[in-house]
């Protein structure tokens, strides 16, 4: 590219140049041309006024004046005969074109000549004859010309400098443009084009910015999704595999027992799949009021027999607390991931207790274990898969932060989690 713009500037100059020049070379050629013709003129008018007198008395004392060996002089008489000077032994075309009264110029054998008749009283006397050769208008005219072409060649080499410094401005952007498109292409979301100055340069590179940025995002959305469902699934499905396999350990058991309570699993594992989804496209606040009693009924459905596989209580205390506003899909998965944290980290009787904090929706949920260690927090994302903790209480937070609400660590020991959210 940058060979492009100095070639089309280089060849943009030289076409200015001769279109400038050559009209300038060919006024400079004729203002040369025109002078040595004037020059001409002169000697030979300063001539005919020094002879006019001698011409009328005595044709024999003609004495031409003294001028330099460029411009010789010739006199001649009406008849046409050479009386002085240095010229053609008779009168020429040029001369005799004078003779008729009338001054006269030519060009013959590459010379300038030109012929003055002199008159007195009206009556012709002479002519007054001067020539020079085109040589001193060779060389003027050639050194002019060369002095343009010089200053031509500089303008071109001035015109290649900028023309070089314009492509490096102009191609460097549009270079690191491509190398952001490069990083682009091979998963680098984090790369931004550099500000240049240039409007349309700038316009490609914030579209490629906002590219960079949308795709970033998608890609991180897909992440956390690919995340949570794997956290959220997981503790259904491990409760549909031990209801399998205590199935299978127990022959004498009810198969249909089994397989309904494989069916009611499968169910919420459905279930929170399309919470998911519906979250991962949208996790904005909603307007709608949740189903309070049917969110604890889904808990103590789902949750509740998972706890005593494990000799565990599920206890449920609603105090006819208010219904809170928010999205359902998003309140059950924050209570999915709390009471997986007491099943997993916690120990003894599971408590979710709902009740009214004044305009607000407040649900506990606690457990009997040894509580979270000082200094930890447990809301942060884990970055090490083995800490086992991390990933669903973040999940938790953050969604409950997008419904309007809050969600914290009231009590550290026994471990409570409060629930925060507003209601109508």
């Amino acid at each position: 590219m940058r060979k492009r713009i100095v070639a089309l500037t280089l060849a943009a100059a030289v076409l200015a140049i001769s279109l400038f020049g050559l009209p300038l070379a060919a006024g400079v050629a004729k203002y040369y041309l025109d002078d040595e013709r004037a020059e001409l003129e002169r000697v030979a008018t300063a001539a005919a006024l020094s002879i006019s007198d001698s011409l009328r008395t005595g044709p024999a004392e003609v004495r031409l004046p003294d001028t330099d060996s460029d411009h010789p002089l010739a006199a001649y008489a009406p008849d046409g005969r050479l009386l002085a000077g240095s010229g053609p032994a008779h009168a020429d075309d040029i001369v005799e074109r004078a003779l008729n009264g009338s001054p006269a110029r030519g060009e013959p054998d590459g010379q300038l000549v030109f012929a003055l008749p002199v008159t007195v009283d009206g009556l012709l006397t002479g002519v007054v004859r001067a020539a020079t050769t085109r040589t001193e208008f060779y060389l003027h005219t050639g050194l002019t010309w060369l002095a343009m072409l010089g200053l031509g060649v500089c303008a071109l080499g001035l015109t290649w400098m900028v023309a070089l410094r314009m492509a490096a401005r102009l191609a460097y952007p549009l270079e690191e443009l491509s190398v952001a498109a490069r990083r682009l292409g091979e998963g680098d979301f984090t790369v931004r084009a550099r500000s240049t100055g240039v409007t349309e340069i700038d316009s490609v590179g914030s579209a490629l910015d906002t590219t960079a940025q949308r795709i970033g995002a998608m890609l991180d959305r897909e992440r956390a999704f690919s995340a949570n469902a794997s956290h959220q699934l997981r503790t259904p499905l491990t409760g549909l595999r031990l209801q399998l396999e205590a199935a299978l350990d127990s022959p004498d058991a009810d198969a249909l027992d089994a397989i309904r309570g494989g069916i009611a699993t499968a169910d919420r594992l459905e279930r929170t799949i399309d919470d998911l989804l519906a979250l991962a496209r949208d996790r904005g606040s909603t307007t709608e009021t949740a189903d309070l009693a049917k969110l604890l009924g889904q808990v103590e459905q789902g949750w509740g027999g998972l706890l005593a596989a494990r000799d565990r209580q599920l206890v449920i205390d609603d105090s006819n607390a208010p219904s809170p506003r928010g999205s359902e899909a998003a309140i059950r998965q924050i209570l999915a991931v709390l009471l997986d944290n007491t099943v997993t980290h916690g120990r003894g009787t599971v408590t979710v207790a709902a009740r009214d904090a004044g305009g607000t929706l407040a649900v506990d949920v606690s457990d009997e274990g040894p509580g979270i260690e000082d200094g930890l927090d447990p809301f942060a994302r884990r970055r090490d898969p083995g800490a086992g903790r991390g990933i669903g209480l973040a999940l938790a937070r953050s969604l409950a932060e997008a419904e309007g609400g809050r969600l914290w660590l009231s009590r550290p020991a026994p471990p409570t989690f409060t629930l925060l959210l507003p209601v109508d």
